[in-house]
């Protein structure tokens, strides 16, 4: 698999764990708002790292780490990923993957198969609001069904929305929160601006803003949660 970037250290990424991050490059979202624009745009340059120059690593901080996650872009169009996973699990580190939940085929056989041991999934926002928040047309049939898996695989799992002034509401947020339910760990994000984004104007909600939101979905979805703000 082509690794188009590593985080070396991470208390954050894999809930409960020390871990790094695999960047992979490439994605079939266009979020105005995203922070790896270098990894989702064409010709856009990127660190190169090969298998065997992360393996090395891996060993070399064992003991140290003790989980692996795997981002983007969207790592299920990376080619090689299923055997990538196989041989970090092979390595003893369990593996976390974050996706956009577009491509259900890629992902069920990592959830069957037993190769991942944390799911984190985007969901962008209400269906009728998708095409303009992900900045393509979306098939919200392959979001679902993936959905679907995620919650049927018993793997720890967590939903999670970056919030976006101009392109959320309040009310999309609450919307949300209804479709997961009472059971699902749902993260609310907010925007922050890294220099790296697709387009210029996106803006952050304020604290205040956010804890309102927070508040509201929790009515929905209790074990909702805000991350990164205080």
């Amino acid at each position: 698999m082509k690794i188009a970037g590593l985080r070396k250290l991470t208390l954050l990424d894999f809930p409960g764990r020390v871990a790094c991050v695999v960047f992979t490059n490439g994605c079939n979202f266009r979020c105005p708002f995203c922070h790896n624009a270098s990894l989702v745009m064409p010709g856009t340059e990127h660190e190169d790292i090969t298998e065997e120059e992360f393996f090395a690593f891996l060993k070399k901080r064992k003991g140290i780490l003790d989980g692996v996650v795997i981002t983007g872009g969207e790592p299920t169009l990376a080619p090689g990923l299923y055997d990538f996973i196989v041989a970090v699990k092979a390595a003893c580190y369990p593996v976390k993957l974050d996706t956009n939940g577009s491509f259900p085929e890629k992902l069920k056989p990592l959830l069957d198969d037993g190769l991942l041991d944390y799911v984190a999934m985007d969901i962008k926002t209400t269906p009728e609001n998708y095409e303009r928040v992900a900045g393509v047309k979306v098939n919200m049939d392959t979001l679902s069904e993936s959905i679907a898996a995620i919650r049927a695989s018993g793997v720890p799992h967590e939903f999670r929305t970056t919030v976006v002034k101009g392109l959320h509401t309040a009310d999309d947020i609450v919307n949300v929160a209804k479709m997961l339910g009472p059971d699902e760990a749902y993260y609310l994000q907010g925007f922050v601006d890294s220099g790296d984004v697709l387009t210029d104007g996106c803006e952050a909600f304020s604290n205040e803003e956010m804890h309102q939101m927070l508040e509201r979905a929790k009515e929905f979805c209790p074990l909702c949660e805000l991350r990164g703000m205080e």
